[in-house]
């Protein structure tokens, strides 16, 4: 038994939780059970906690910056997790990853010009590309023998015909939870490189690598960082959504420059107060809660797995290298995704990801957050059950 309980019942209505507290607002019944939206059910330790509600005593909350203790607490965690050296000039802090993104987006291409995703994916990624004016082109991952990868002539094929300006990479990959091998990262790095391509690395999903480690883009080769940037948040690792802090890590001047200009261009450079001081404890003195939630996210994701094939053999999970999220495949019940979502929705009583809002790519499937105590994974397993 480990110092912090992962089963604790924690209500999180009435929080303004966008999980649980706004099913009306999103036209969903107001009893399905909510396991969609990427953050946890599960309070951080008191050692991050602890100072946030010292901090709130004080009483005044002007305008705040990050102090050189917070940049050595994030170069730590990185250092020691990933063995990824980082300089402090590097550093560019946002209220976001996908703000980021979407900030890259306007400072590095012009409306109508080609930016790269490989779908199913991460849907803010595609949805930013649209909303700023620019094509979308999509190189859609391969899945053999229930292995997702990357297709590579496809990759470069439309990186050379569509122009392609910028790729987004999932690093590791949501949903489809994938963890890129060095030979990956390598050679899509090298396409990129070779035909101009600035890559930005979202890496938000890096703490949780299970089967392989997480190799920070940076890492497989030093050239990389010249043509690329790494978006890092404490938000998926630490629950810290709701605080809106992200560190994106720029090694070269010009696109670091670039950069820096869009975001203070936005008029939202400054971190939440709260945000600044939850960063520096969790990555300074929240490892031992990390790594115990690691052992209870893969006891969960034991539970799903054990549970699917002595009783919804033809769910098929796609085997998670990485994430909370599990990505479910419910095809072989021949069903359109608007069947499945209804069944999940009327039957089951549950609310999960519809696997097309990830792109086409992802018909007949369902993401799963498995990021919650195991009596309600058992519940939402039971309820699946009763209707297929």
């Amino acid at each position: 038994m480990g110092r912090y309980n992962f089963d604790e019942k924690v209500d999180r209505k009435n929080t303004n939780s966008l999980k649980y507290d706004f099913h009306r607002e999103r036209h969903k019944p107001e009893d399905l059970f909510p396991l969609w939206v990427a953050d946890m059910d599960f309070r951080l330790p008191p050692e991050v906690t602890d100072p946030m509600v010292k901090r709130c005593q004080h009483g005044i909350f002007g305008y705040s910056e990050p102090k050189s203790s917070y940049f050595e607490s994030v170069k730590s965690w990185y250092r020691d997790v990933h063995s990824l050296e980082l300089e402090d000039e590097w550093f560019k802090v946002a209220p976001g990853i996908v703000f980021t993104i979407n900030a890259v987006i306007r400072g590095l291409t012009s409306p109508g010009d080609s930016v790269m995703v490989q779908k199913p994916v991460y849907y803010p990624f595609f949805k930013s590309i649209e909303n700023n004016g620019r094509k979308v082109v999509n190189s859609p991952l391969l899945q053999i023998d229930g292995v997702y990868q990357m297709d590579f002539e496809d990759l470069e094929q439309k990186i050379v015909e569509e122009n392609v300006k910028l790729f987004i990479l999932c690093s590791p990959h949501n949903p489809v939870g994938r963890v890129w091998t060095e030979e990956e990262l390598l050679r899509v790095g090298s396409i990129c490189k070779r035909h101009g391509v600035v890559v930005i690395s979202d890496e938000a999903h890096s703490d949780f690598a299970y089967t392989r480690k997480h190799i920070p883009f940076w890492n497989v080769d030093e050239s990389f960082k010249e043509f690329s940037l790494i978006c890092t948040s404490p938000g998926k690792t630490f629950n810290q959504a709701g605080l809106q802090n992200a560190n994106i890590f720029v090694a070269n001047n010009r696109l670091r420059e670039i950069v820096n200009r869009e975001i203070e261009i936005s008029g939202y450079s400054n971190l939440n107060v709260f945000g600044i001081i939850a960063c520096e404890e969790a990555y300074r003195h929240g490892r031992e809660w990390y790594w115990e939630l690691r052992d209870y996210l893969l006891e969960n994701i034991e539970f799903v797995r054990n549970y699917l094939s002595a009783h919804l053999p033809k769910v098929k999970l796609v085997e998670p290298e990485s994430t909370y999220l599990l990505w479910l495949d419910f095809s072989e019940y021949g069903l359109s995704q608007e069947e499945l979502d209804r069944i999940i929705v009327e039957q089951s009583k549950l609310w999960l990801n519809s696997g097309t809002i990830f792109g086409s790519e992802g018909e007949g499937f369902q993401r799963l957050n498995i990021a919650t105590r195991r009596e309600n994974l058992e519940y939402a397993m039971n309820q699946l059950k009763k209707s297929f």
